[in-house]
């Protein structure tokens, strides 16, 4: 059998595992004694409106806005809001027949980062908010892992209706419910789009290369034809992580989101 003998190799082996373990939650490893591991402190506001090229001195500091700025925020808020009231009236599919809510999406109206699902869950058709199962959990390790909260970025789906027993999404479901998202992708005017999954990233980007194949490089969304590109970024959606938790899934999705740190250029938490 081979062993490695490389101790730099060793070293950046044990390190990515590390990084990838804490990255999903992990707060302690059997090996030695137990250290308390500190959550990464958060840079706050993370808005176009208070787009930041590095972290602040004191990063749970508010930036102060104009009231140009609040004003902008706000109509975006009220936007948000009209679309969330319409997508509690609509019936254009029938799905809504089978809802107990409807889950238009919730976070910062103004955020530079928005994350996008396939479909709620049954937990979501329960609370009627996005991501907030067991897969919601570890999309909020995610967000947490990566310096951020769920309040500065937005959270949604394809769907805004949960499928029977979480069954994948119809193309006559999407077509009748993506303008919602497209809607609040307009209002919002992110920097970098996470697309969670394979439906989310088919969906935006109108293909159906494999979810493997996408991940790990930016690709562009066009909100229309005479439209700035989007940044839009694909990787494994928190469901399949739960169901093939594996050391290298865990590197590949935290590899991912370094990438939108940097783009964003956020600092990455443990560098």
């Amino acid at each position: 059998m081979f062993h490695e003998t490389d101790p730099q190799r060793i070293i950046r082996t044990l390190t990515g595992q590390l990084e990838s373990d804490l990255f999903l939650g992990g707060r302690w490893l059997p090996i030695g004694r137990v250290e308390t591991v500190q959550t990464p402190t958060r840079p706050t506001g993370i808005t176009r409106a208070t787009k930041m090229t590095t972290a602040p001195k004191n990063v749970r500091e508010t930036p102060q806005l104009s009231n140009a700025q609040i004003k902008i925020i706000e109509e975006k808020r009220q936007r948000l809001t009209e679309i969330a009231e319409k997508v509690t009236q609509c019936r254009l599919c029938q799905l809504h027949s089978q809802r107990h809510n409807s889950v238009a999406g919730e976070g910062n109206p103004d955020a530079r980062l928005v994350f996008v699902g396939e479909a709620p869950g049954q937990t979501e058709d329960e609370q009627g908010r996005p991501f907030v199962g067991r897969a919601g959990k570890l999309l909020t390790n995610i967000i947490d892992a990566m310096g951020l909260k769920r309040e500065d970025v937005f959270i949604g789906n394809i769907l805004k209706c949960r499928p029977p027993n979480n069954r994948d999404p119809q193309a006559s479901e999407i077509a009748e419910c993506i303008n919602f998202l497209y809607e609040q992708l307009e209002i919002i005017e992110p920097e970098i789009i996470v697309a969670l999954g394979a439906h989310a990233a088919h969906t935006l980007l109108n293909t159906n290369t494999p979810i493997g194949q996408l991940r790990g490089r930016f690709h562009e969304y066009l909100p229309h034809p005479f439209a700035k590109p989007i940044k839009l970024m694909a990787t494994y959606h928190p469901a399949y992580l739960l169901r093939n938790y594996s050391k290298d899934n865990r590197l590949r999705v935290w590899q991912d989101m370094q990438k939108v740190l940097q783009e964003l250029k956020l600092p990455i938490p443990g560098k």
